[in-house]
């Protein structure tokens, strides 16, 4: 009797969660926008511990700065005022990504996403716009990361990124790219094989030639270089955001 009572405590915990989740999701680009960064040492290693101890907001001024830019742009002028905070770390990492992907596995996932997040919410943290989970990674250990995610509805997100300083602009793409998930921009690259979609996850789609490309769209990730080849961009200065992703995320009425 007393396990059933637990699950049903725990069913109306997560349904709670999830009704407050689906709250109005049209961001007011007028109001200062309060991204909050909880950085979590995800594989227990002495050397990303190291490097959680060296991180700084300034290691985050270039998203800062390239979010209020491309605002700007699109925003007849007007710059969105993006606050980079780095919060708590945390010692218990975010629930994965379902192995095996399905609708109910992905349902039960961002259920428990979702009440992970309450459950590591607390007064200090304030009320941020977007609250993302930043899971440290030794590159001399994991060589490739699992895909990290973000949710709209919640706004919350799980990035899985690479402990080390010769990492840190392309950990600034991915983690721009999951901040724009939180907004609500969709992915512009194919799930099976995650090169970029044409024409909408190309940042040059009318350049003639079309190939090589020498930048991402942002929410397709990765600069085309032929038709079944891309790459990685470097930084955020190789990357672009489209009219699309600018109209998905408010930024384009």
């Amino acid at each position: 009797m007393w396990k059933n009572i637990r699950v049903a405590c725990l069913l109306l915990v997560l349904l709670i969660v999830a009704i407050n989740a689906y709250r109005d999701q049209n961001q007011d680009w007028n109001q200062p926008i309060n991204v909050l960064l909880h950085p979590i040492n995800a594989d227990g290693l002495a050397s990303t511990q190291q490097y959680l101890q060296q991180l700084q907001q300034d290691d985050f001024t270039e998203v800062k700065q390239y979010l209020e830019k491309n605002s700007q742009q699109y925003r007849r002028g007007q710059s969105s005022y993006f606050m980079i905070q780095i919060g708590r770390e945390l010692k218990q990492t975010p629930p994965k990504m379902p192995e095996q992907p399905s609708i109910l596995n992905n349902i039960l996932w961002s259920l428990k996403f979702r009440f992970y997040a309450w459950k590591q919410h607390q007064s200090i943290d304030g009320s941020p716009s977007l609250t993302l989970y930043l899971n440290f990674y030794d590159p001399k250990q994991s060589r490739e990361l699992k895909h990290s995610t973000a949710l709209e509805r919640g706004r919350i997100g799980s990035i899985n990124l690479f402990a080390s300083p010769k990492q840190a602009q392309q950990n600034n793409v991915v983690l721009v790219h999951e901040l724009l998930h939180g907004f609500g921009a969709t992915d512009k690259y194919n799930l099976s094989n995650g090169e970029p979609i044409f024409p909408i996850g190309y940042a040059q789609a009318d350049k003639q030639p079309l190939y090589p490309q020498t930048e991402a769209e942002i929410m397709g990730g990765r600069i085309p270089l032929s038709e079944h080849k891309s790459k990685m961009p470097n930084d955020l200065e190789q990357t672009v955001i489209s009219v699309l992703t600018a109209q998905e995320i408010g930024w384009i009425k």
